[in-house]
Order: C-alpha cells, then structure tokens, then sequence
C-alpha cells in the first residue's frame, strides 16, 4: 500500500519560517501532482499549494510570495517551505498526492496531518 509521511510541524512566533516534508512509500507506479492543504479549527480545508511533476506551482492567494512548494521526484517528496508565518496561517496541514500504485488507475492519497501553530 502507499503511505504518506509528514514531518516538520510544530510552533513558531509570528515572522518565522518552517519547513514541511512529505515522502510517499510503498508499491508506487508513478505520482502526478502533489500539494499541501491545510484546515483551521471551524474552518472548511482549503489548498495551500499544488506542484506538478515539471514543477508548476499553484498557491492560494493569502500564501503567495511567502510559501514555496517543491518536490524531489526521485525521492517522491514534496516540501512546503513557510516564510514570514502569521496566525491566521495556524491550522493542520496535510499532503496530498495524486498516485498510480501499478500502472492503471490514480488516486489521491492523504497524510496524517501536522499541527503548525502560529503565536502573535
């Protein structure tokens, strides 16, 4: 089975920079898009950032210019680098991966979830 791993959360002030990962294992054929979403307590999930395989990006508009989503194929990881952090962007933030296990048939596969909270 394919599993996605998460790592990188925690607690920062206000101003600061966190680096989130996310490595896909397990029986992989191949991995189209990936990205980041996130979900604030009472709040809907909403996308953070999207990358393709030849690396075009998309980003929500109140991360753009301070987030930066990239991927390493060979390592089928995807990394979320988070500059100039404010609260508002508290929330859990989870990986998503759009993956073929055999050679028919995608799907989206989810993280577990990691925690990133933003002190004022």
């Amino acid at each position: 089975q394919v599993q996605l791993v998460e790592s990188g959360g925690g607690l920062v002030q206000a101003g600061g920079s966190l680096r989130l990962s996310c490595a896909a294992s397990g029986s992989i054929f191949s991995i189209n898009g990936m990205g980041w979403y996130r979900q604030a307590p009472g709040k809907q999930r909403e996308l953070v950032a999207t990358i393709t395989p030849g690396g075009r990006t998309n980003y929500a508009d109140s991360v753009k210019g301070r987030f930066t989503v990239s991927r390493d194929n060979a390592k089928n990881t995807v990394f979320l680098q988070m500059n100039s952090l404010k609260p508002e962007d508290t929330a859990v933030y989870y990986c998503n991966a759009y993956i073929a296990p055999t050679g028919w048939g995608y799907r989206d596969y989810w993280g577990q979830g990691t925690q990133v909270t933003v002190s004022s």
